[in-house]
């Protein structure tokens, strides 16, 4: 099989593993990849996962990538923050929240990384078309504070949860409180919820 016959069926697929191509082609030369990779028709995410090369540089197909190579996973925390403008920093690791083992990977695409919360907290996402084919989880805005609230324990007083610099309009005008409370009590988890409540007293009035 040549690269372009390759290139035809799997580009718009964009991010895929060794399985999918066998169970498409048991035939397939898997000594092909490692050629194309060296080539740099491809790029290697991780083990058995691959992405064309000329992908590369494109934020939704980073998301994307987040997505495909560890599951179950969403992009949450600080990416997701960032991506809504609730914090000030741009943030380029793509950090996600996931119901298996904490891990991170680096590749071309960038450094993704997966932190591990029970599956009781594993909700509060959305699916993210990515065209022309495909889509990944993003976590609601809400679900992202929460996700760090759980995380990092340490926001547990007002001086601290201020540290965060949660931009004050957003924070006032885009906020859905009840969304964020739902969000914390649906976790069952106390201290959480006291940590929520307590974000919420600090956000000013006017």
């Amino acid at each position: 099989m040549t690269y372009l016959e390759f290139r035809e069926q799997w580009h718009e697929v964009g991010c895929f593993n060794v399985y999918q191509i066998r169970a498409w082609n048991p035939a397939f030369d898997r000594s092909n990849l490692s050629r194309w990779v060296k080539r740099g028709y491809l790029s290697k995410l991780r083990q058995d996962w691959y992405a064309f090369s000329d992908l590369k540089g494109n934020p939704e197909m980073a998301r994307y990538v987040a997505q495909r190579i560890y599951t179950p996973s969403y992009i949450s925390l600080h990416y997701a923050l960032s991506f809504y403008g609730i914090i000030p920093e741009a943030v380029t690791d793509i950090t996600c929240v996931t119901s298996n083992r904490t891990t991170a990977y680096s590749n071309d695409f960038g450094h993704f990384s997966y932190q591990t919360v029970k599956p009781a907290l594993f909700f509060g996402f959305r699916q993210m078309p990515l065209s022309p084919k495909g889509s990944y989880l993003l976590a609601y805005p809400e679900k992202a504070i929460v996700d760090l609230l759980y995380l990092s324990p340490q926001y547990n007083t007002a001086e601290a949860l201020l540290e965060l610099r949660f931009d004050e309009w957003w924070m006032q005008e885009e906020l859905n409180k009840e969304r964020l409370m739902s969000f914390a009590e649906q976790s069952g988890n106390k201290a959480l919820i006291e940590r929520v409540k307590l974000l919420i007293k600090t956000i000013p009035n006017d």
